[in-house]
């Protein structure tokens, strides 16, 4: 199966970065990297295998037809694992426009160009190759005090980020029904880890703190959602992708149901541990409470059953594992946090890749 190089799209990205790092240091696939490099897209991620010779980074938007058509016939890929998407909630409640393009428009673009390679492939082949799309647990709304998503809950999307991504999550299971394509999706829990771009919770939570800056919690904190390592994430989609059934849905949840307030006071007391304020306060001095999201679901929590009944797989990470790590991974990489922070990161781009394939 590894004799084509697999597409990863969005590589450039939290978790498709950690993703490609681990298939480069764990298997014998060969990858390619499609990323169009938006804001949050950062190849500096990926620096250590800028000189590998199984990995190729291309910058190409997956709405752009004749683009991908192009990287098709020249790679000839085994399958692609989709993950380029615009991702955070408040963007797309300011911005939806972009959700729209991207998620929908863009995810559609990529299975036209991925249903007419795999149709021109001799029968065998077409019948082995894969379109993975990545998706999340928000597609299914919010639960109450109780309860789990499963593979089965009906789909209630609650945000234009959530909306945007169950529409493509149709448009990939109508592509396997009317045309064949075979399909896998993965919908998962929140994501967490090192290099993800600041401005979801984690990370925001940490740098504010390491600059003096307030924490700002939504509402009372009490929204609850399910935590997800980055690197159980990418282990588990790229167990479904080699061994998953063709067809079917899979959940990833890390098993980790925290409050926002609960996150945040586990990580400033991580901070207080590891990198203590200079005047000896406690980082939690620094909280303050801010007018709610609009619309701010109330709770999710995945029911990762199938997935480990089926395949095997379990988080290696609980919470505490996993936060303690991320904490000091920010601490440990200034240098990356900098970059991000001034906008650096694009200049290092520009410089260490401009000899790479564009689109």
């Amino acid at each position: 199966m590894n004799s084509n190089p697999l597409f990863i799209t969005g590589g450039a990205g939290f978790i498709g970065s950690a993703l490609i790092r681990q298939l480069i240091a764990e298997s014998d696939w060969h990858i390619v990297n499609i990323d169009k490099l938006t804001y949050a897209g950062n190849l500096e991620s990926l620096a250590m295998l800028s000189n590998n010779p199984r990995y190729v980074f291309s910058q190409t938007d997956i709405c752009d037809r004749t683009a991908l058509d192009r990287l098709f016939a020249q790679h000839k890929p085994a399958g692609v694992i989709h993950l380029a998407a615009e991702s955070h909630v408040d963007r797309s409640i300011h911005g939806p426009a972009d959700f729209i393009e991207t998620n929908i428009v863009g995810t559609y673009t990529l299975l036209e160009a991925a249903r007419a390679y795999s149709s021109s492939l001799p029968k065998a082949q077409a019948d082995e190759f894969r379109f993975h799309h990545v998706s999340t647990d928000e597609v299914y709304g919010s639960l109450g005090a109780n309860g789990l998503f499963k593979e089965t809950t009906a789909y209630s999307p609650n945000s234009p980020y959530s909306a945007s991504k169950a529409a493509s999550d149709h448009l990939v299971r109508a592509w396997q029904h009317t045309f064949g394509l075979q399909v896998l999706v993965t919908n998962c829990s929140n994501n967490y880890g090192p290099y993800q771009f600041p401005e979801k919770l984690i990370p925001v939570v940490i740098l504010n703190a390491l600059q003096d800056k307030p924490l700002p919690i939504y509402g009372k904190g009490d929204n609850v959602r399910d935590w997800l390592y980055v690197d159980d994430h990418a282990r588990a989609l790229r167990m479904v992708f080699e061994h998953g059934t063709a067809g079917e849905t899979y959940n990833i949840g890390g098993h980790n149901e925290k409050t926002n307030l609960e996150v945040v006071d586990g990580l400033c007391t991580l901070l207080d541990e590891l990198r203590p304020r200079s005047d000896g306060k406690s980082y939690l001095a620094q909280k303050i409470f801010v007018a709610d999201r609009p619309g701010h679901d109330r709770r999710y929590a995945i029911d990762a059953t199938k997935i480990g009944r089926n395949l095997g797989w379990k988080p290696q990470e609980n919470f505490v594992s996993g936060l303690r790590k991320t904490v000091a991974w920010y601490l440990d990489n200034d240098d990356w946090i900098q970059h991000v922070i001034s906008g650096e990161y694009r200049n290092w781009m520009k410089q260490n890749y401009s000899n790479r394939e564009s689109s």
